[in-house]
């Protein structure tokens, strides 16, 4: 079975999202495709929309899940999942995933990183990305939970990390 990987961030509407979040996201895509991994998103634009441009780009699989209608889904989702369940759908996003990769963000991804962190999915934080989740890192917010991340800034590093530690829970 292949590994899902889930990407989570800001969609386009953020006004704070950056050129650096979106050319990193798109390269955390590629690397997800050529290491044979599925891309799962929310579907929408933004970080969503750069990952799945990269992993495109490199022949891999995108999956959104969307929060209402596959009218929402942008132009590089190959599979796109309505819910009718607007950000309900967040869970779903990380559920089906064997890790999370979240870069830059607002309450959707400081959501999606919670749900990470409650079901012990492997979670890897992109520094220097902006929104939740430089808040997240700068500020140590998660220092002392109980559950294990991983933060980093290369795009490479951050699907090797997911492999890695999905593939060793599939051996529990």
């Amino acid at each position: 079975m292949k590994t899902v990987i889930s990407v989570s961030g800001s969609d386009i509407g953020d006004k704070n999202l950056s050129k650096h979040s979106l050319d990193l996201a798109e390269e955390v895509g590629r690397e997800i495709a050529r290491h044979g991994a599925i891309l799962l998103c929310g579907g929408k634009g933004g970080i969503m929309e750069a990952s799945c441009k990269g992993a495109k780009e490199e022949n891999g699989i995108t999956v959104g899940i969307l929060p209402l209608s596959k009218d929402e889904a942008n132009r590089f989702v190959d599979i796109a999942i309505p819910t009718g369940i607007g950000n309900l759908r967040n869970f779903l996003v990380v559920n089906g995933a064997d890790g999370v990769i979240a870069l830059s963000g607002r309450w959707g991804t400081l959501n999606e990183i919670s749900f990470a962190m409650i079901f012990k999915k492997p979670l890897v934080l992109m520094r220097g990305t902006g929104g939740i989740v430089d808040e997240i890192v700068d500020h140590r917010i998660m220092e002392k939970i109980e559950s294990e991340y991983y933060i980093t800034d290369d795009a490479k590093e951050a699907v090797e990390i997911i492999l890695k530690k999905s593939d060793n829970l599939k051996h529990l």
